[in-house]
């Protein structure tokens, strides 16, 4: 009698333990529908992600905000970091998701399970006032040894460089987008790159007569340009990311996306993601 309790209540514990184990993390949906709450990672990018007297804005933000919505999901908190340390911070769990417009890419698919696309967008050049080294492609860039060329940790931007032939060395790395401005206005830095919308409206903010941006400036043909920008979650939490991906699907078909895209400065011509575009595409390199 004794041996058979102590089988039951080793069988009943292991059962017990098996299932906490199983269902622990991926139960993060049901956590944050109960608390009615999201932390979401950003990196102070407009016009993807932003702070701004306190409030936390952006295509990227209220795009999230209205999928959360919809999940029963109404308050959505914001956790500053640079982007560099996104995808770390995510996997950390300092916060639920990156909420900031990331460009999808097959590596960073290996450390995040993004949502399916929000956004499409390419790339953009900033120099001094005149443009005196006539910069106005990557290749330029390449082209002159001596031109060095500021960029945010973590961004897409330096592999493009690279991929079109610029040498490391002439790559310098900044935190975020003001201080690649800085590193261009104090003559630093030649030039600095990032996503065309970013460093536009970067520029309108800064208010500098020192730099302008590059109307002539030619797309690079390199993989992930165009990029497709999306929200991404911890490679446990596939719950949240289906459940995401299924109000954003609806979202988008009942024309939410287009405004929200357009209320930041967005068209919905160049900006929207054509309906053959899917993250398993991009992760994939199927689309490059």
């Amino acid at each position: 009698m004794k041996k058979k309790l102590i089988f039951t209540l080793v069988l009943g514990v292991s059962f017990f333990l098996l299932a906490a184990c199983g269902s622990s993390d991926d139960d993060l949906l049901g956590t944050l529908q109960d608390e009615g709450k999201v932390t979401v990672g950003f990196a102070n990018e407009k016009p993807y992600a932003y702070q701004e007297d306190g409030e936390l804005k952006g295509a990227a933000v209220d795009i999230a905000k209205a999928v959360f919505k919809e999940l029963g999901i109404d308050e959505v908190e914001g956790q500053l970091a640079d982007f560099g340390q996104l995808i770390p911070g995510l996997n950390a769990k300092k916060f639920d998701v990156i909420t900031a417009g990331m460009a999808i890419n097959p590596d960073r698919c290996e450390n995040a399970a993004f949502g399916e696309p929000e956004m499409m967008y390419g790339e953009g050049l900033i120099v001094k006032k005149g443009n005196p080294l006539n910069l106005e492609s990557y290749e330029d860039i390449a082209n002159n040894p001596d031109v060095v060329v500021s960029v945010m940790a973590g961004a897409t931007e330096n592999e493009f460089l690279k991929s079109e032939g610029v040498d490391e060395d002439q790559i310098q790395s900044a935190p975020d987008i003001p201080a690649t401005f800085s590193a261009v206005e104090s003559g630093r830095a030649d030039a600095t790159t990032g996503t065309e919308m970013t460093i536009k409206m970067a520029l309108e903010s800064a208010d500098t007569d020192a730099l302008e941006f590059v109307e002539s400036f030619e797309q690079p043909d390199v993989e992930g340009v165009p990029s497709y920008g999306a929200a991404a979650f911890h490679h446990d939490n596939d719950k949240l990311r289906e459940a995401y991906n299924e109000k954003l699907k609806e979202l988008k078909e009942d024309g939410t996306i287009a405004e929200l895209l357009e209320k930041n400065g967005f068209s919905e011509e160049m900006n929207m993601v054509p309906d053959d575009v899917t993250t398993e595409k991009v992760c994939s390199g199927e689309i490059k």
